[in-house]
């Protein structure tokens, strides 16, 4: 058999074992982003935060409640009489108890409970946009890990071929060196490249390793049967303007600035609340028991209205009402910060989608143009026209332009994933995955108008 004919089969072995499919439990990209969505620890843990955010409208909300408590008071006294004998000694003792509830209402506080419930519901929804965000980061870091396990594979079954490539070409350098038409330098240059490939070979699998296990803690299970997904289709945009417009209206990063923003000016009214007058109501019920006085007992009761209006409060009142005020500024600005980063992050997406999609047109062609002349070469070599320097430059080529490909491929999923993400509609509706979408209104609408209760409250 020549050496042509045997290094086509052994291209033909490797590209048929390449293609052949990994496994009936092959796991695909919607898959991988599901089991994220639903597994990630960091994720879950994000949710708790916000269910722990739900939890200050209902702190809030106490200012207009009222406060009612306990009081149980005891008192004993002793006197010592004269010790002269006429008299004798006489102690007496006497013990007077007190038992009573007080309810206190706050009627008028300047508004500060009004405004404070108000900031809670913003800062609720603000951090309901930070855990959307939080989702849309899982999700795209599900895109990415996948892809990159799907390159890496590739690149492992690339170099494996390559490395059968070089045994022929090193086999086929030893026969022509026996039969006196090659050289031991044609030997030599073929072990080294031999060699270099093995290494080539071991740094691939180590990446894919290392990818893999990057995809076990974003997707929480092990990667089966991984495959080259396509680019995004579903949410993508028509067009840059068109992305860049809806990411100003849909990213959470930008909704929760605003949100967030809307708060720091009720935090604002709250700072300046302190300085209006506060009204009150108290009411009061008392049992005294005297054991000296028998069976009867006393019953009192009294209800008390308290006006306070503050006058000066060592200045510490205006300074908390400058501070709100800035913060108030720079969470507006922060809101101006969000928007110029949506739209740095959907161009620089935007562009990189487009390179990549260029690219893989181009590589194909090269590599279409790289075989062609892999196959000549070998040939010309075979009659005595090239060297194996030549062939392995040749060889070269093929592999640098094959791993462009995969790269470019890995480049144009991420990216076009990317573009959505920055838009903010990378979401488990509009990828249309198979999992329970996290509602997080649910919890707060079971705990907003709680009174009382000890035990979290199940949000499904």
């Amino acid at each position: 058999m020549s050496i042509l004919r045997r290094t086509a089969l052994a291209f033909a072995f490797a590209s048929v074992a390449f293609v052949l499919p990994q496994g009936v439990s092959a796991e695909t990209l919607a898959g991988a982003m599901a089991k994220a969505y639903e597994n990630n620890p960091d994720l879950n843990a994000a949710r708790a935060a916000l269910r722990a955010i739900d939890e200050n409208v209902t702190i809030a909300k106490a200012g207009y409640r009222p406060r009612i408590s306990a009081v149980s008071e005891y008192e004993v006294t002793g006197t010592k009489l004269d010790k002269r004998p006429v008299f004798g000694n006489r102690k007496t003792k006497q013990l007077t108890s007190s038992h009573g509830i007080t309810v206190t209402q706050q009627i008028f506080d300047g508004f500060q409970t009004l405004n404070r419930v108000k900031a809670a519901e913003l800062n609720v929804l603000a951090s309901r946009e930070q855990l959307r965000a939080n989702e849309i980061s899982i999700l795209l870091a599900a895109v990415e890990s996948y892809a990159n396990i799907a390159r890496d594979q590739q690149v492992v079954a690339i170099r494996k071929q390559n490395l059968a490539f070089l045994r022929e070409q090193l086999n086929a350098a030893n026969a022509r060196l026996d039969v006196g038409e090659g050289t031991r330098t044609d030997v030599s240059l073929a072990e080294a490249e031999l060699a270099a490939a093995k290494a080539l070979l071991t740094a691939a699998v180590s990446q894919l390793k290392q990818s893999e296990a990057a995809y076990v803690q974003i997707v929480g299970v092990a990667p089966s049967g991984i495959k080259q997904p396509p680019a995004a289709k579903k949410a993508m945009p028509s067009s840059l303007d068109a992305a860049v417009a809806m990411g100003y209206q849909e990213n959470p990063t930008i909704l929760s600035a605003m949100r967030s923003a809307d708060a720091a000016g009720y935090n604002v009214r709250v700072a300046e609340g302190t300085m209006l007058p506060g009204v009150s109501l108290q009411g009061d019920l008392y049992k005294s028991v005297n054991n000296d006085a028998g069976p009867a007992d006393n019953l009192t009761g009294a209800l008390s209205a308290r006006v306070v209006v503050p006058l000066y409060q060592g200045g510490a009142e205006y300074g908390q009402i400058r501070q709100a005020k800035e913060q108030l500024g720079q969470r507006q600005i922060l809101v101006d910060s969000a928007r110029l980063e949506v739209q740095r992050t959907i161009v620089s997406a935007h562009a990189q989608y487009e390179a990549s999609v260029a690219a893989i047109g181009a590589i194909r062609q090269q590599i279409d143009a790289a075989n062609m002349a892999l196959n000549g070469v070998v040939e010309e070599r075979n009659v005595g026209q090239r060297t194996t320097l030549d062939v392995l430059n040749a060889q070269q080529n093929v592999l640098d332009a094959k791993e462009s490909l995969v790269s470019a491929q890995r480049d144009a999923v991420v990216a076009s994933y990317s573009v959505i993400a920055a838009m903010g509609a990378l979401t488990v509706r509009s990828q249309g995955l198979e999992v329970t979408e996290y509602r997080a209104e649910r919890h707060y609408e079971k705990v907003k108008d709680k009174w009382f209760g000890l035990r979290t409250v199940d949000s499904n």
